[in-house]
């Protein structure tokens, strides 16, 4: 063969070689399409960069109990200067050219709320001890549903036109307990508001939470819930997986927090009860005291999201039932193994009909995620039918390059009857 023939078959194999290797990893990708999300701003751990001016204080999420003083936490005195990662991940500046949230109040069952906050005031309603907020977490959560960010308009919240209802699910120092979320739960509902949030998940169902939430829901309110607390302070060993109430409960939305990648963070409470899953680490919001900004994280600040996005549905179709508002919420959600919260989807979005339809009452046990298991069985066969043929190509390839490396040598095949010759 000559050299320039050899050169052009040695540029054919090797061209072959590899698209014949590239052939399955396209395919793959084109058989199981992954969607674009916004871009993070902030490190793979939720925690947003320093350099860009995010360095501040902690909003903790209870108060040592034990502590002597009885100390309150601290005012702030570090502003923000950009959008947090969560923000940006939930096209919040894009959501509220659509709808902010009007003629909406939201009932937050937390530590309480000032209701002179930063960004609030004017649109808090606090029931008894609920206008005093010591931890400081109820008022940096009612900041993500319907903070307006003051004189920062990128930190504001999901409805910054929503009104909140401030109501007490936990002591002075941050405990929760049954007794305290069934009575706010029953205030809520005296109110008429359209959208609760209750942050506290019990290990053990309560009677007397469970009428409480059927009343609610019967009343018309959308009932969003932390689908596991935090991660106990002192835990040792393995925390076995189990439903929390009352996220629970039939016809709640159990919610759980996400890191910038879309997995939970590591070491959170276990649990096969999720329905969606909303920004939880690296969050930024006010406090109760000054003009200052904390980071949060956690599963409250992910029902706090939730319930914002809630808030925005029910001012957009103030006739949708409250079982319609929790399927527009996970049907226009982003596709993952656990859906993610996409709040302009759930305002803008026309759904299927059939999504759309009433269907059966979600049990006391956890809604479940897409089943994938036909695409995925055409996706095997998609990449094991690409792999043979990629196969077939390189032997085809292999065998002419051999030919022509042969050639070339002056090889010649044997004539017959020479393998008798000596």
């Amino acid at each position: 063969m000559r050299p320039a023939a050899r050169r052009t078959a040695r540029r054919l194999s090797g061209a072959g070689l590899a698209a014949a290797l590239l052939l399955p990893g396209a395919a793959a990708a084109q058989a199981a399409p992954r969607p674009q999300l916004p871009a993070a701003d902030g490190k793979a751990d939720g925690k947003p960069d320093a350099k860009k001016g995010q360095e501040l204080p902690v909003m903790p999420s209870a108060l040592d109990p034990r502590a002597a003083d009885g100390a309150c936490t601290p005012a702030s005195g570090v502003k923000a200067k950009t959008q947090d990662w969560s923000r940006q991940r939930l096209d919040l500046d894009r959501t509220h050219r659509h709808g902010a949230g009007a003629g909406i109040t939201v009932a937050l069952i937390d530590t309480g709320v000032a209701p002179g906050a930063a960004g609030l005031d004017g649109r808090v309603t606090a029931q008894g001890t609920a206008g005093e907020d010591c931890v400081g977490r109820g008022t940096f959560l009612a900041g993500l549903i319907a903070g307006n960010g003051g004189d920062e308009p990128r930190l504001a919240g999901v409805a910054p036109e929503a009104r909140i209802l401030a109501l007490r699910g936990t002591d002075a120092r941050g405990q929760a307990s049954p007794e305290l979320v069934v009575a706010a739960v029953r205030e809520a509902t005296a109110a008429r508001a359209q959208v609760i949030a209750v942050t506290a998940a019990f290990p053990q169902r309560d009677a007397a939470l469970t009428r409480a939430v059927e009343e609610a829901r019967r009343a018309g309110a959308v009932v969003v819930a932390a689908a596991t607390p935090d991660v106990p302070r002192n835990a040792t060993g393995e925390i076995p997986s189990r439903t929390y109430w009352p996220a629970g409960e039939p016809g709640v939305l159990p919610v759980a927090d996400m890191l910038p990648g879309g997995t939970r963070p590591e070491g959170s409470v276990p649990t096969e009860g999720i329905a969606l899953m909303a920004p939880g680490a690296g969050v930024v919001s006010g406090g109760p005291r000054g003009d200052g900004h904390y980071l949060g994280g956690g599963v409250p600040v992910a029902t706090a999201y939730v319930a914002g996005a809630a808030a925005l549905v029910r001012a957009a179709l103030p006739d949708a039932p409250p079982d319609a508002v929790v399927r527009r919420l996970t049907a226009t959600a982003y596709p993952a193994d656990v859906p993610q919260l996409d709040p302009y989807a759930a305002v803008t979005k026309a759904l299927d009909p059939a999504a759309a339809a009433p269907g059966p009452e979600r049990a006391a046990a956890p809604l479940t995620v897409r089943d994938t298991s036909a695409a995925d069985r055409a996706t095997g066969r998609a990449t094991v039918f690409v792999l043979l043929g990629s196969a077939g190509v390189l032997a085809v390839l292999w065998a002419g390059y051999a030919f022509a490396r042969a050639r070339a040598r002056r090889w010649r095949p044997a004539r017959a009857g020479a393998a008798g010759e000596v």
